[in-house]
Formats: C-alpha cells, structure tokens, sequence
C-alpha cells in the first residue's frame, strides 16, 4: 500500500508505504525527511502523534489514509487469530 498526500508545508508530498511482505514500513515528510518503523502499528501512532488533517491540502485524504491503515490493522491480526 502507497499514500501520497500533499501538504501545505512544502513542494513534496507525504507519503506513507506500507510493503509487508518485504517488512518496509515508512513514511517521507514534507521535507522530505523519512522514517522507517518495524511495524505498522508503530507507523499508525506516529501519524497520529505527528500529523493532522488540516496540514494536508485534502483533509480527507490523510483520514480516509488512516482509516484504511487501521482497518489493514485489524484484518491482518484477524488473519492471524
């Protein structure tokens, strides 16, 4: 799964990828800064704690982005269970 979502603060866009079968869970700033997490839950609280609807030019994006990680959350431990 890719997300690009392009926020006010500069020419790049955010983008989230989430490569579970190559273990690659990361996510490139605006600034085009990146971070990398081992897995996608810790990747889920980053963006909670880090970023916010209005900074993107389509608010419903970046929600409608972290719905559907969540919703991949969920049915991957269901998977599992």
């Amino acid at each position: 799964m890719e997300y690009s979502l392009q926020s006010y603060d500069g020419a790049f866009p955010c983008e989230v990828t989430i490569d579970e079968d190559n273990g690659r869970f990361m996510l490139r700033n605006a600034d085009t800064s990146g971070q990398v997490f081992n897995n996608i839950e810790d990747l889920i609280h980053w963006v909670e704690d880090n970023w916010q609807a209005e900074q993107f030019t389509q608010p419903d994006e970046y929600t409608n982005m972290l719905l559907s990680l969540k919703r991949h959350l969920v049915n991957r431990r269901n998977t599992f269970n």
